[in-house]
């Protein structure tokens, strides 16, 4: 006898909705229903995965289409909104498509908080908000996640350091050497962040200034020069092994 097949199947489409979900009716139009009428193809009956990064995910049931919209039927939630690691990722704004970039992998990996900082090297101190957090969208929704990252205002790095919470450790990517990642993640459990410089690095003063926190510790990435984007989502990859929902 064949088996049943999943339901809902594994390609069925994902959507992030920016409202509570629960039984009842949703109208999408825009962007949304233009992916899901023209590319994906929907038809009334066919599936579709909706998260709000309130309750968690549920399964919409195609019930109207139009030429611009549709609507679906919410009928049970598949899975409540999952818990997030405690890690907070806050990094130096990069050139358009490397921060861009680095903010899709933070939400891949799991991060709690994104937090643009802005120091005296960096290459732009005014990064796009609205458009890092249409990325971090489009990467919940392909990579199954339910919960967004929190995205905050950008802030200086002045400001980031006189304001840091006494309960929260602050591993900082130390070019001139720090402990090894792992083992500094390892010996410092409990509510995290990591810090990411500009391409050029912090500068001289910017690194007493951390260095001076309390709650700072300098982590080493290995023995190459990893480019800012990629120190990023190494770090966080190294983290989330050790404390976070890897390990």
């Amino acid at each position: 006898m064949p088996a049943t097949p999943a339901w809902p199947p594994q390609s069925t489409p994902r959507l992030f909705i920016d409202q509570p979900l629960a039984p009842g009716t949703v109208r999408i139009d825009g962007p949304a229903a233009h992916y899901l009428l023209s590319v994906m193809r929907i038809r009334v009956g066919d599936p579709v995965k909706l998260f709000d990064d309130r309750t968690g995910e549920w399964l919409g049931i195609a019930a109207m289409t139009g030429k611009r919209d549709l609507t679906l039927d919410v009928t049970e939630l598949l899975r409540p909104r999952e818990p997030v690691p405690d890690l907070w990722l806050c990094a130096a704004p990069l050139k358009k498509n490397r921060v861009d970039w680095m903010a899709e992998k933070a939400c891949e990996l799991g991060v709690a908080r994104l937090t643009p900082v802005v120091t005296r090297r960096t290459v732009v101190d005014k990064p796009n908000t609205e458009r890092l957090r249409a990325h971090m969208i489009e990467a919940a929704e392909q990579c199954a996640r339910t919960a967004l990252p929190e995205l905050v205002e950008p802030v200086k790095l002045p400001a980031l350091l006189r304001d840091w919470p006494q309960e929260r450790t602050l591993f900082f990517a130390d070019e001139t050497g720090g402990t090894p990642a792992a083992a500094a993640f390892a010996a410092h459990p409990g509510p995290a962040a990591i810090l990411i410089g500009p391409e050029g690095g912090f500068d001289a003063d910017e690194r007493d200034a951390i260095r001076a926190l309390p709650q700072a510790v300098g982590i080493g990435l290995g023995p190459r020069i990893l480019r800012a984007d990629t120190a990023a989502a190494a770090a966080v990859a190294l983290w989330m092994g050790v404390s976070g929902d890897w390990a």
